[in-house]
C-alpha cells in the first residue's frame, strides 16, 4: 500500500474478525502531522477496534498499517511496545491513572519507564500540567481531584514522551459537557502546538467538532466525510 502523501499513518483493508463477529471490513483511514481526525459511529461499529490495530495492540486479520514509512503488522511485539512507550500516547475514558501515585508521578511515569531520572521526569512532567492548567494538583492523588481534572492530568500523562500520535478513546466520555469541552480545548491545543496527531474515537458530535476532519465507522467500514482516503 502507497500511503496518501505526507500522512504519519495510514491503513488500507483492515479486517479484523473475533469468532463469527466481523468488527473491522475493510476499514481505511489516514492521519498527517498535527492533524486532529474523529472516528465516529455507533456502539459496536469497530472504531474501538480500528483505534487499537491503529495503535498496534491489535493485529489485524489482513491489511496493511503504515506509521512512518513502517508496516505495523509486520513488526514484532518488542518494537511496537516501544512504539507505545515512545512515539504513541493514549487518553482513555476514564483516565486510567494510578491511584497510589501522586498526579506528578502519573505524568511522569512513561518517562520514567523510559528509563529518565525522577527529578527531570516529574520536571518535564510539571510543564504539560501547566500547559494543562493542573500544575496546582501535583501533589495530589487522582482520588482527590474532579473527574475534569483528572482526565487534564490524564491528557498530560499522553503528552509528555512527546509523541508523534495521540490515541484519545472516548476521552470526554464519562465528564459532563463543561469539563469535557475544556478537555477537549486543551487536549487539541497542547496536541497541534506539538504537531502531533490524535485519533479521537467519540460518538459525540460535540466532540467531534474539535476535528479537522471525521471518518465514520459503520459495520466494519469506513467512510471519510470529507474526501475518498
Amino acid at each position: 500500500m502507497n500511503a496518501p502523501a505526507g500522512s504519519l499513518l495510514a491503513a488500507h483493508g483492515l479486517r479484523k474478525a473475533y469468532g463469527p463477529t466481523l468488527a473491522l471490513d475493510g476499514a481505511e483511514f489516514s492521519i498527517h502531522p498535527g492533524e486532529v481526525v474523529a472516528v465516529m459511529g455507533p456502539s459496536g461499529s469497530g472504531k474501538s477496534t480500528l483505534l487499537h490495530c491503529l495503535a498496534g495492540i491489535v493485529t489485524p486479520d489482513s491489511g496493511s498499517i503504515v506509521y512512518d514509512g513502517q508496516e505495523l503488522a509486520t513488526m514484532n511485539d518488542t518494537r511496537r511496545s516501544a512504539l507505545r512507550r515512545t512515539d504513541f500516547g493514549f487518553v482513555f475514558q476514564f483516565g486510567q491513572l494510578v491511584p497510589e501515585l501522586t498526579c506528578v508521578e502519573n505524568v511522569a511515569l512513561p518517562l520514567r519507564l523510559n528509563g529518565a531520572p525522577r527529578k527531570q521526569a516529574e520536571r518535564t512532567a510539571l510543564g504539560w500540567m501547566e500547559r494543562l492548567e493542573v500544575d496546582g494538583l501535583a501533589k495530589k492523588r487522582p482520588g482527590e481531584v474532579s473527574g475534569g481534572q483528572g482526565q487534564r492530568v490524564a491528557v498530560a500523562r499522553s503528552l509528555v514522551t512527546g509523541p508523534r500520535v495521540v490515541f484519545a478513546d472516548e476521552p470526554t466520555g464519562a465528564l459532563d459537557s463543561l469539563n469535557g469541552e475544556r478537555v477537549m480545548e486543551l487536549l487539541t491545543e497542547a496536541a497541534r502546538s506539538a504537531n502531533a496527531a490524535v485519533v479521537l474515537v467519540t460518538h459525540e458530535a460535540r466532540v467531534a467538532a474539535y476535528s479537522d476532519r471525521e471518518i465514520v465507522v459503520r459495520d466494519g467500514k469506513s467512510r471519510d466525510m470529507e474526501r475518498a482516503i
